[in-house]
C-alpha cells in the first residue's frame, strides 16, 4: 500500500485537538458553525424535505437530522440527509486550490457517528481539521476527468477517514476504512448544474454516508486491496494520481485555512465576476435595470461556461451567471434570499438576463488556479460605460471576510429553521464545542430548542 496513503491515515487517526495551532482551531470552528448554517437552511428546500418525509417510513435510530422537528435516523441515512440539505443552496465552503467541497462532505457522517459512538466535540474538531486536510491534499494530487464533479470522489476518501477517527478507529483502520471507500466514489457529471439536475446533490450525500459506512466496514473485516486509492483515482473514476506532493508541510500547512467562504448563493467560479460587477454598480449607480444596455464579462474557462441565460429551475440557476449579475442589479446582492425561487419568475430579471454575456479570456484561464479573474463591462444606456477587473473573489484565503460577517451569513440561514434566540444558543454551543463530551450533547440541545 502508499506509504504516503498510510501517512495521511496515521495523521487522522493520531491528531489531536491540543496539536492544532490556535489559529487554525478558530478557522476550523468558523467551517463547522457556517458548515451547519448552510445544512439548516437548505433542510427547508421542498426537494430536501421530501426525500427526508419518504425516508421517514423506514426510519432508523442513532443519529440526528439536521432539520425542524429533529427526526433521527440511522447514522448513514442521517449523513445522507444532511449531506443533500447542505448540498442543496450552493452556499457550503470549498477548496481555494482545487475543485471540491470538504465541511459538507465530511462533517455529516462525523456529526452522525460522533453521536451514535459519543465521541467528544475535541474528537469532533481534530477530525475536522486532520480530515479537511486529506481532502485538500488528495484532491490538488487527483486529475478528475473533464466533465466529473467533485461531489463524492476525492471529498468521499476524506469523509471515510473522518468518519473512522470518529469511531475511534487507529491508523491501520483509518486505512482500511479509506480503501474500502475507493469502491464507494461516486461519477456525478457537472452537465447536471445546468440541467437543474439536483441529483448532483446526492453524490454529496452520499460522501456523508460513506464516512458513517466505511468504519463498520474495517470493524467487520472487509478487505480492500492495498493500492484501491491510487488505481481508482488514476485510472477508474480519474485521469491521474500523484502523490510525489501529497506530504508536503503536513501538519505545518492546515489546509483549512486555504479554503474560501461564500455569501453569493451560487457556484463559486462565478464570484469574482460577481465581485466585480458590485463594484462597477457602487460606481455607476443605475437608478433601474432598464437604464442598462448591456453587461459583458469576461473570465477564465471554467467560469465562462456558465453562460446559459435561461435557467429551468432554481438548481440551475445557481450556476447561471447572467442570472446571478440579473439578481444582483435588480435585487441589490445575490445572496441566499434574493437568488431564490421567485427570482425566476421576476420579469425585470428575465428581461435583464438576455442583456449579459460571458466569454472567456485565454490570458485568464492561464492564471488558474492561482488567480481566478474576471472582468465586467456595464453599459448604459445614455452611452456610459463602466469597467471593473479582479484577481480573485472575496471569501477566499487571500481575501478573507470578516469573522463577523460570516457570523451573520449563520445566523441569516439558521433563522430558516430557527427563532433568534435559539439561533444564538446553537453559535455559542459551537464556539464552546471543545467542551462537548459527546457529540450527542449538540442533539439533545437541538431538540430542547
Amino acid at each position: 500500500m502508499g506509504r504516503e496513503i498510510e501517512a495521511l491515515a496515521k495523521f487522522v487517526a493520531e491528531t489531536r485537538w491540543e496539536d492544532v495551532p490556535p489559529p487554525v482551531q478558530k478557522q476550523t470552528k468558523l467551517v463547522l458553525l457556517d458548515t451547519l448554517g448552510v445544512v439548516l437552511a437548505g433542510s427547508v428546500r421542498p426537494e430536501v424535505s421530501a426525500v427526508r418525509q419518504r425516508m421517514a417510513a423506514t426510519a432508523g435510530t442513532g443519529a440526528t437530522v439536521y432539520a425542524k422537528g429533529w427526526p433521527t435516523q440511522d447514522p448513514r441515512t442521517a449523513a445522507l440527509l444532511n449531506g443533500i440539505a447542505g448540498r442543496a443552496i450552493e452556499l457550503c465552503e470549498g477548496l481555494r486550490l482545487a475543485s471540491g467541497q470538504p465541511a459538507i462532505q465530511i462533517l455529516p457522517g462525523m456529526l452522525a457517528v460522533g453521536e451514535h459512538a459519543k465521541a467528544s466535540g475535541k474528537e469532533l474538531l481534530a477530525a475536522l481539521a486532520a480530515g479537511y486536510d486529506v481532502a485538500a491534499r488528495i484532491g490538488m494530487a487527483f486529475t478528475p476527468r473533464p466533465l466529473a464533479h467533485q461531489n463524492g470522489q476525492a471529498m468521499l476518501l476524506a469523509a471515510a477517514a473522518a468518519g473512522a477517527r470518529m469511531r475511534g478507529l487507529d491508523a491501520a483502520g483509518v486505512s482500511r476504512a479509506m480503501r474500502i471507500s475507493a469502491v464507494l466514489m461516486m461519477t456525478p457529471s457537472y452537465m447536471n448544474t445546468g440541467a437543474g439536475a439536483t441529483a448532483l446533490n446526492i453524490a454529496g450525500g452520499m460522501s456523508g454516508f460513506a464516512g458513517a459506512l466505511a468504519p463498520d466496514l474495517a470493524l467487520a473485516g472487509i478487505e480492500s486491496k492495498d493500492d484501491a486509492i491510487e488505481e481508482a483515482l488514476g485510472k477508474m473514476v480519474g485521469d491521474g494520481f500523484s502523490t510525489e506532493h501529497l506530504l508536503d508541510d503536513l501538519g505545518t500547512r492546515w489546509e483549512i485555512t486555504r479554503n474560501y467562504f461564500r455569501l453569493h448563493a451560487c457556484c463559486n467560479p462565478i464570484h469574482p465576476a460577481l465581485d466585480a460587477l458590485k463594484a462597477v454598480l457602487t460606481e455607476c449607480k443605475p437608478r433601474a435595470a432598464e437604464d442598462i444596455e448591456r453587461i459583458e464579462f469576461s473570465t477564465y474557462r471554467f467560469a465562462s461556461v456558465m453562460r446559459g441565460p435561461n435557467p429551468p429551475n432554481f438548481f440551475a440557476s445557481k450556476y447561471s451567471l447572467p442570472h446571478a449579475a440579473a439578481v444582483m442589479v435588480v435585487r441589490g446582492h445575490a445572496r441566499h434570499a434574493d437568488i431564490d425561487d421567485s427570482a425566476l419568475a421576476d420579469p425585470a430579471i428575465s428581461a435583464l438576463r438576455a442583456r449579459v454575456s460571458v466569454t472567456e479570456d485565454p490570458a485568464m484561464s492561464a492564471q488558474v488556479p492561482r488567480l481566478k479573474p474576471a472582468r465586467v463591462t456595464l453599459t448604459l444606456k445614455d452611452g456610459r460605460t463602466f469597467t471593473h477587473a479582479c484577481e480573485s473573489h472575496e471569501g477566499d484565503f487571500h481575501q478573507p471576510y470578516a469573522e463577523s460577517v460570516l457570523r451573520g451569513k449563520f445566523r441569516e440561514l439558521a433563522g430558516h429553521v430557527l427563532n433568534a434566540p435559539a439561533v444564538a444558543q446553537v453559535e455559542q454551543a459551537v464556539d464552546e464545542c471543545e467542551k462537548w463530551t459527546s457529540v450527542s450533547e449538540f442533539a439533545e440541545l437541538l431538540r430542547g430548542l
